[in-house]
């Protein structure tokens, strides 16, 4: 009997999926899982406990394709899908319809199973019949989910007569359904649009690296954080420290590898077998990309949900939901355009994989990422200038004036490398020689995108010995006046991703110190002052000037004014109209004159 072949003697890593079931179904407990230097694990049999049942051959997916697949429709029905709820779709993935899906299965007693993260942020398979639950399991998690014990405690649920709602890869999904081995009508599955899994190991490294970037441990992290929207890709960070941090498209290493480059996905995801139709679970639901190619009506950039309805026993427990969710009912070829994951594996796109692997343990992350992708496609350096100049000369419209200054105080160098100020045609500037300026990126100052031949002015005066530092892109629209006094120092930290931004009609009046952390919004007609000037009140403990900070992330709506002293906390909104004469909590809202609370834990997207 040791010498019979089984599916445990797998001898290339394409044809295992490493879904966990072969253990579960083992009867002697021959089979455990040895994880490989790429950190994914596969199947190891004691040949002295082995009986050889075959059971472990009629259980895997690569093997035994699931009856289920065929018995489901040839062409599914296709839906696009939204989420009621916009705090559900925050904290959702997409569109919140796993969330939809799931409460319809609490509603009636019933478990729901899926992915979630464990206490070192590894990801195994977890069922329960909570809904306090929810939030751990729903989002996607990219890597490879460890579900040992996870079939059997499903077909023990089941057997017991209670109603299950599991959720998983195809592959996992295929393997359930074996393991099972006969129809459940208690039974509702669901899987996920699938670009593949990436490596535990791969995906520690990469919290290794955030960890000591940040000098804090990770305390939670939200993969697709809307708050930088849906397209960003973003994975925020809450560290110990109580510091965030949001690693967006523009600038993690880890999205890179794995959306950009393939590097680190499963040798089975290269070769996939569970793709194309018909599906094997019930219903399919993944990120709608593509949508407002066909439709304005879901295009928030929140989040929108594909959903493909699979069989029967499918499409009766979506008509269960619908009261949940705002949906319509699309051609199947809107979804494949934007979700070609759906019917194709994913390729390889480096043949450098060996030695990244070999280089994991040796190199840090982010270099070693960029070291093993496929070169960049993006622009060169000299492609990158050129772009950068024919954004100044749209901006200065090649008025001579806005053209000189916008190169008299940045320096050619500084714009080809994307440093600077960049002037608006009407803008009106003037810096002192003892000023100081330091650019490490884009000022735009007055730009007029929507009205090109608008009048309004943009001012900028830096006193003597005052500052400016310019550390991250900002856009600052025309109708402005920003003003710097002697000795005194104004520093924007700008955009990390891309996103700072002042309406029309921005004052800020600098007479100590002003500091705008990155990716801060602002509103029209928003003034920000630390300086009451050379005016004094007969108060005790008054000072004419004191400094104010705006932290990460806040957002200042239209016409409120920030006074003297005030520290805007990270992720906080001022409402319109507030004057803020006291400093802002960390994610609260605030509104009124003067400020006060009205909300707290605030999160929305930029």
């Amino acid at each position: 009997m040791g010498e019979k072949k089984t599916m445990s003697e797998i001898k290339r890593k394409e044809d295992c999926c490493g879904c966990n079931a072969c253990g579960d179904v083992c009867p002697a407990g021959a089979i455990s899982f040895v994880t490989d230097k790429e950190g994914f694990w596969y199947p190891s049999v004691d040949t002295s406990k082995c009986t050889g049942c075959n059971r472990c051959d009629d259980v895997c997916p690569t093997i035994s394709k699931s009856r289920a697949s065929a018995e489901n429709y040839k062409e599914p029905v296709c839906y696009v899908a939204e989420h009621k709820s916009v705090a559900v779709v925050f904290a959702s993935t997409s569109g919140g319809m796993f969330s939809a899906l799931a409460d319809a299965m609490y509603n009636q007693d019933g478990f729901v199973g899926g992915a979630v993260h464990n206490e070192d942020f590894s990801v195994s398979h977890f069922i329960s019949n909570d809904r306090n639950d929810l939030a751990r399991l729903r989002r996607s998690k990219d890597l490879q989910s460890n579900a040992e014990g996870y079939y059997k405690k499903v077909k023990n649920i089941l057997d017991s007569g209670s109603k299950v709602l599991a959720a998983g890869l195809p592959c996992q999904t295929a393997a359930l359904l074996n393991y099972l081995q006969k129809e459940y009508e208690n039974l509702i599955t669901v899987d996920l649009v699938c670009a593949g899994v990436n490596s535990p190991k791969v995906w520690r490294r990469y919290l290794d690296h955030i960890e000591k970037k940040a000098g804090s441990g990770i305390l939670y992290t939200e993969n697709k954080s809307k708050e930088f929207g849906w397209h960003n890709l973003t994975q925020k960070f809450v560290f110990e420290n109580g510091e965030e941090y949001f690693d967006t498209v523009r600038t993690s290493s880890f999205i890179k590898g794995y959306v950009g480059s393939h590097l680190y996905l499963r040798p089975s995801c290269y070769e996939c077998k569970f793709k194309g139709f018909p599906r094997t679970a019930d219903i399919t639901i993944g990120d709608f990309w593509g949508i407002e190619n066909y439709s304005s009506k879901y295009n928030s950039d929140l989040g929108t949900s594909l959903v493909l309805i699979n069989s029967k026993k499918g499409e009766e427990y979506f008509d269960k939901i619908k009261a949940r969710i705002n949906c319509e009912e699309v051609p199947l070829e809107w979804a494949l355009p934007g979700n070609p994951s759906l019917v194709e594996p994913m390729s390889v796109l480096s043949d450098k994989r060996d030695e990244f692997f070999d280089d994991l343990d040796k190199m840090e992350f982010d270099g070693l990422v960029d070291k093993y992708s496929p070169e960049d496609k993006g622009r060169s350096g000299t492609r990158k200038a050129l772009g950068i100049w024919k954004r100044i000369f749209m901006i200065t419209r090649m008025r001579p004036k806005a053209l000189l200054q916008t190169i008299k105080y940045s320096g050619i160098g500084n714009l080809n490398h994307g440093k600077g100020i960049i002037c608006g045609t009407n803008s009106h500037i003037r810096i002192d020689k003892s000023a100081k300026l330091e650019f490490e990126g884009l000022m735009i100052l007055g730009r007029k995108e929507a009205f090109p031949k608008s009048r309004d002015e943009s001012r900028l005066f830096i006193g003597k010995n005052g500052t400016l530092k310019v550390l991250g892109d900002i856009v600052i629209d025309a109708g402005n006046d920003i003003e710097i006094f002697g000795g005194a120092e104004l520093v924007i930290h700008g955009g990390k991703n891309g996103y700072s931004d002042a309406n029309t009609g921005l004052t800020v009046i600098c007479g100590q110190k002003i500091e705008l952390m990155a990716d801060v919004g602002i509103g029209r007609n928003v003034t920000i002052r630390d300086t009451n000037g050379d005016h004094y009140i007969n108060t005790a403990g008054y000072r004419p000037s004191r400094p104010v900070t705006i932290g990460e992330k806040a957002w200042l709506c239209g016409s409120c004014t920030v006074m003297p002293g005030v520290k805007i906390g990270r992720g906080a909104i001022v409402g319109a109209c507030s004057v803020v004469t006291r400093s802002v909590p960390d994610h609260a809202m605030v509104s009124g004159n003067p400020a006060l609370v009205v909300q707290e834990n605030i999160l929305f997207k930029i």
